[in-house]
């Protein structure tokens, strides 16, 4: 199992350069930074979208743009592989977002790996001018024009949401045909078809979000996909050798350690602790 570490890069924790560092000398596999636009002041979307959620942290505001934040940690590595956990591609332009991922890619020399998810702030969403009902179909279609730009010398792509005329678009990604495309969170029917349909990857927040497994294999079956053609991973994996053992059990082959919100010395030091599990 690979062993790999996420957490929102903001201006009040450590900084991307330094803890890629760290997270490549302590032979981590990846480094993973979510992403959100702003966060509304007038917000009434509870956390998550989950009826009495605590208090939205102040670090959902203060994060740095994941695709700087990731070149930054590019540069300065040569080994780990980078992803954005998760990318909110519903609400983003998704051509600039196709150029992004392929030059991120090209950059890092193909250690990119692309997760995505739907969003669940409403009102983040609409400052986007975007209806929010619409975020899943979108999503999917940013995919479909992305790949399109991604794998065809002149793409184009017309769809209800997103279109695209015929279009050139270089660099393209070093990772042939693209970078992994990873869902994040719960799936449902809707989630496990479109993971089904155009991911390479799951990987839902805690051990508990495998129980949407079966949904998933039963929409890979539907279409005439192999289930065990997806990888499967877990975002917030338990820092514990059995438990982990448990996940890779359940053919998990990626678990992702949250790191604290802390300072500097506060992340590096459950990092250098969570490195024991690394073997």
């Amino acid at each position: 199992m690979e062993l790999g570490v996420y957490i929102f890069p903001t201006d009040q924790t450590i900084q991307p350069i330094e803890l890629a560092k760290a997270v490549e000398d302590l032979g981590y596999e990846s480094l993973w930074f979510p992403e959100h636009s702003h966060i509304p002041s007038d917000r009434t979307t509870p956390w998550g979208g989950r009826e009495g959620a605590p208090d939205l942290p102040d670090f959902y505001w203060r994060t740095h743009d994941q695709f700087v934040a990731l070149a930054a940690a590019a540069a300065v590595t040569e080994r780990i592989k980078l992803g954005t956990g998760i990318c909110l591609v519903a609400q983003r332009d998704p051509i600039w977002t196709a150029k992004e991922v392929a030059s991120l890619d090209a950059i890092s020399g193909g250690r990119f790996l692309f997760g995505v998810g739907y969003g669940w702030n409403v009102e983040e969403y609409a400052d986007h001018g975007l209806e929010f009902k619409t975020r899943r179909d979108r999503l999917r279609e940013c995919i479909l024009l992305m790949k399109e730009l991604w794998t065809k010398d002149e793409a184009s792509y017309d769809g209800d949401q997103v279109s695209l005329s015929p279009s050139w678009s270089w660099p393209k990604p070093t990772q042939q045909p693209h970078p992994p495309i990873i869902m994040g969170g719960a799936a449902g029917p809707k989630t496990a078809a479109h993971i089904a349909e155009f991911c390479d990857g799951w990987m839902p927040i805690g051990p508990s979000g495998l129980g949407g497994l079966n949904v998933v294999h039963e929409a890979c079956e539907a279409i005439g996909r192999n289930p065990e053609s997806l990888e499967l991973g877990v975002f917030r994996a338990p820092a514990d050798a059995d438990k982990l053992k448990e996940l890779a059990d359940q053919g998990v082959s990626r678990a992702l350690f949250e790191l604290p919100q802390g300072s500097a010395d506060e992340v590096l030091a459950a990092l250098t602790e969570n490195a024991r599990l690394i073997g």
